[in-house]
């Protein structure tokens, strides 16, 4: 079995963090997981006992120079994992979470280790979104999956998550710098960071995020609600494997190691078998 770790860094997030200790530790083992909390004024809260987690000096005053200083930390703690042995080094948001489809009936290390990886693996991405009128507000004490069964496929969240050896992630780890990217089969990027109107309304009045400019950011992302609501829900199995052709072939002209979708707005409805994984 390859020897992987996990890490993300956070500020004022423990409701996506707690799932994501709670996710991560039950695949990977607490003591892989590697934590840094975006400020020293964070707490590190007692959910993160058994994991290498720290807080850091403030990466950042706005979203960009956020964005690029978290990366490169995330990259730099990467390539010191890889010196002390680890084979892989997932890099996500504490909202995102790599998983396996459940009819491999194989855990996340499992299906990892019987890959055969050059420098980097991709899930492919999936938005999930509130199907307003339908799906209540979320309950964190619940699986979110058994919650939530509506998502975009998004080539936003088709990032390069999954490193084999040091390189250099861009911005959200949406590719490896100088590297193509490779689509695994059954791998998939569960996206959860705006899947519920209340969470993102309450987002809009956090101080320290309009401060640093996320409140054209946070109304953007509402769309996927919007996008869940509307729009038909298709055919799982036929439009992720349509999806993973086509992001495979096609690519933006200003990022030729970014997956692209023709601008397709495409939702799925999550089959049952996904319920229990997160």
């Amino acid at each position: 079995m390859k020897r992987i770790a996990a890490l993300t860094m956070v500020r004022n997030d423990d409701f996506y963090l707690r799932k994501w200790v709670e996710y991560y530790g039950a695949q990977l083992g607490k003591e892989h997981l590697y934590i840094f909390f975006d400020g020293t004024d964070q707490v590190i809260p007692s959910f993160c006992d058994g994991t290498h987690a720290v807080a850091i000096p403030k990466v950042g005053t706005d979203v960009v120079s956020n964005d690029k200083g978290r990366v490169a930390v995330m990259s730099a703690k990467a390539a010191e994992l890889f010196q002390n042995g680890y084979d892989l080094v997932i890099g996500t948001d504490a909202d995102e979470f790599v998983v396996v489809d459940p009819v491999r009936g194989l855990s996340l290390p499992e299906y990892l280790s019987q890959c055969e990886i050059g420098v980097s693996l991709s899930p492919l991405g999936l938005d999930f979104g509130q199907k307003l009128g339908e799906e209540g507000d979320i309950d964190a004490s619940r699986p979110f999956l058994q919650q939530r069964r509506y998502a975009q496929i998004g080539t936003r969240y088709t990032k390069c998550s999954v490193l084999a050896r040091p390189c250099e992630w861009g911005s959200g780890f949406h590719r490896v710098k100088g590297h193509n990217f490779h689509i695994a089969k059954d791998l998939y990027l569960l996206h959860f960071g705006y899947f519920d109107m209340g969470r993102i309304q309450a987002r809009f009045a956090d101080p320290s995020r309009l401060a640093q400019g996320w409140e054209k950011h946070l109304k953007k992302r509402s769309r996927t609600i919007r996008y869940c609501t509307e729009l038909p829900a298709r055919d799982f199995g036929r439009w992720t494997r349509f999806a993973r052709i086509c992001q495979t072939l096609c690519r933006p002209p200003y990022a030729w190691n970014k997956p692209a979708m023709l601008e397709l707005r495409i939702v799925v409805r999550i089959p049952v078998r996904f319920r229990d994984l997160v």
